[in-house]
Order: C-alpha cells, then structure tokens, then sequence
C-alpha cells in the first residue's frame, strides 16, 4: 500500500510526484467500504442509493480510454499566474448550465454528457451570456454513432470526436428528461431512486437501448425553431495538454473541460472528500467535466461535476487528487471554442 504521507508533503500541484505502485486489494460491499475509510483520510466512502450492479450501466468500454499524443495536443501558452483554488460556478455564475447536474441513467452516454455541459458553459461564457442556454446530449448520444463518429451511443464514446462532431454539425438545445427543456432533451428517464421528492421506477434489468437519431425537435414537436434553425456551432475542438498547469489556463481562459478517467469500484461508493484510487477492481471507463480546482487541508484536488444525479457524491459533485494523473484524468482532456456567427445559421 502506497503512503499516505507522501502526499502530505506536497506543497503545490506541480510537485506532485506519484509515489511508485498502489496495491488496491479487490474488495466489495462493506468490507470495501471499511477499508477504504480505514486506509485513508482524504475522503470517505459509504452506502449509495443507486445498486452497485447498475453502475457499470453508466460506464464505457475502456478502449474508449485513450491518452493524447503529444503532437495532437494544441500548445498553450501557460498563464502567469494561477490562482491556488478556482470554481467556474463563481466565475461565471450568470450560465445557466454552470452548475447543473445531469443524470444519463442507465446508459452509457457520459461522453456526451459531459461534453454538451462543457459546450453549454463555453458557449455562454464566450457570448458574455448572450447565449444562455443547455446544449442536448441526447443530440449527441443518438446522432454521433458508428466507427468513423463518436462510437457506440450508450455503450460508449470518444470525447475528443463529440467536440470535433459539434464543430461539424453543430448541437441543438435540450435539458434533462424532467425538464423537457429545448428541441431534443433527454429521453432516457431517471430510475432506482428518489431525486427532490420524485421516485422513479426501478432500473431496467438491460442497458438502455441508444435513443434512435432524429434529425427533428422531439419536445413534442411544440420548440418554436425548427432543428437545423436551432443548431449551435463550434468553431474548434482539440486535446488539452497533460500538464496541471496546462488544464487551468484552458479553464480560466475558456470555461470548463472534459475528460476522461477510469472507475474502480471504490470511486462507487465516494461521499465526500478528495478521492484517491485505493481499492476495488476496474469497472470501466467515464467521462465527466472539470470545472474547477483547489486545496484542501494541503491536498490539491480538481472539482468535477458527475451525470448521476445529485443524490451521488457531494450534490453531484466530486474532488479527485490533481497532479497525479490519477486514474488517467489528466491525460486525456479536450475542448474546443464556439462559432457563435454560425449560430442559427
């Protein structure tokens, strides 16, 4: 087992060394649980609404896992300086996707998911809110499918081609399922649990099937502009580079990102605090949206918004060690910038 000291020692980021191999013994339920809060201090696990088994429904092959070459990643010049903690949520605060969480249910779509919130935030930050709005992953999900696209709807896909497939053929507007927000929300309802008062019905025993691509508004075909009227452009999309330092200069220039991590079992069951793999085998791979950064108690850490709903984590949200690389999250971020001329072109 790796030394928990060798982290407190840290005294920035960019000193963050990783202290050679973990061992993270495989283990379930309680006894995982009991040992993850007995192993470590920087954050706790516990019990979760949502059934273990269900959770590998909301994960991507891992193929879909792939670090960036370094001749892929689009140089940047570094910021001078950079604060010690950042929250996107304070920054930008009037965006009305900034901080909102999603829920993908149980299908695999966490590629699109955090890339249609990135979008959303980066969209309206870079039209000083002009554009104000929540991009549909569910246009993604459905539409960006097949090897030379994204990959394979609810079983998963490549974030970097979600931006590029933006870039090309634009998003429409659409919210969550509950709200029914925009030409094309989410058709995929919430199930196993009980979210501001609502239950929802038990999980399907299968995945999800991915939603059929509808080149047409399908919020009952009452959205007042029609689907192409409704689409919103990027203007580039591309790997972010590997280093901490890199990550926060294209979140303090531009907004939130996306990236990309594998899931051990033990992440399952987070509550709070500053994860760090410690135990559990690989259940798969996830996408999710950074949108901030900070310290605590001497650990720096990257805030993240998840798609599990609200009930998951820390109100949706949660912390992973910044610096390590840890579990592949530094490695293979993407972004892009709007074209807000082509908007509604």
């Amino acid at each position: 087992m790796w030394k928990l000291s060798a982290l407190l020692l840290v005294a920035s980021a960019s000193a963050v060394v990783l202290p050679g191999h973990r061992e993270a013994p495989e283990l379930t339920g309680q006894a995982l649980i009991d040992y993850v809060n007995t192993a470590q201090k920087l954050w706790t696990a516990g019990h979760q609404v949502i059934p273990k088994e269900k959770i590998t429904k909301k994960l991507m092959d891992v193929k879909y896992l792939v670090p960036h070459k370094d001749e892929d990643i689009v140089a940047t010049e570094v910021a001078d300086a950079i604060p010690d903690s950042f929250d996107a949520r304070d920054k930008w605060s009037s965006c009305v996707s900034i901080n909102n969480i999603r829920d993908q249910s149980d299908c695999g779509s966490c590629w699109a998911f955090a890339a249609a919130e990135a979008i959303s935030d980066r969209t309206c930050i870079a039209s000083n809110g002009a554009v104000n709005t929540l991009l549909s992953s569910q246009d993604l999900l459905s539409c960006c499918v097949g090897i030379l696209s994204c990959g394979n709807g609810c079983e998963g896909g490549y974030p970097i081609q979600a931006w590029k497939w933006w870039v090309k053929h634009g998003l429409v507007t659409g919210g969550s399922y509950e709200s029914q927000f925009g030409c094309k929300p989410y058709s995929i309802a919430p199930c196993g649990q009980t979210v501001n008062g609502v239950t929802w019905p038990k999980c399907p025993e299968d995945t999800e099937p991915t939603p059929k691509c509808v080149e047409a508004c399908t919020s009952n075909n009452t959205y007042p502009t029609g689907y192409l009227q409704d689409k919103h452009f990027g203007a580039t999309a591309y790997a972010v580079g590997k280093k901490v330092e890199q990550i926060q200069t294209e979140i303090l220039a531009h907004g939130p990102i996306e990236v990309a991590f594998t899931v051990y079992e033990d992440f399952y069951q987070y509550t709070t605090g500053v994860y760090v793999h410690t135990a559990g085998k690989s259940l798969g791979g996830h996408a999710v949206k950074i949108l901030g950064w900070g310290v605590d108690n001497g650990t720096p850490y990257w805030l993240v918004a998840n798609s599990w709903n609200v009930n998951w984590g820390e109100k949706g949200y949660f912390r992973i060690i910044r610096g390590l690389n840890e579990c592949g999250i530094e490695h293979s971020a993407v972004a892009g910038l709007p074209d807000l001329d082509r908007h509604n072109a």
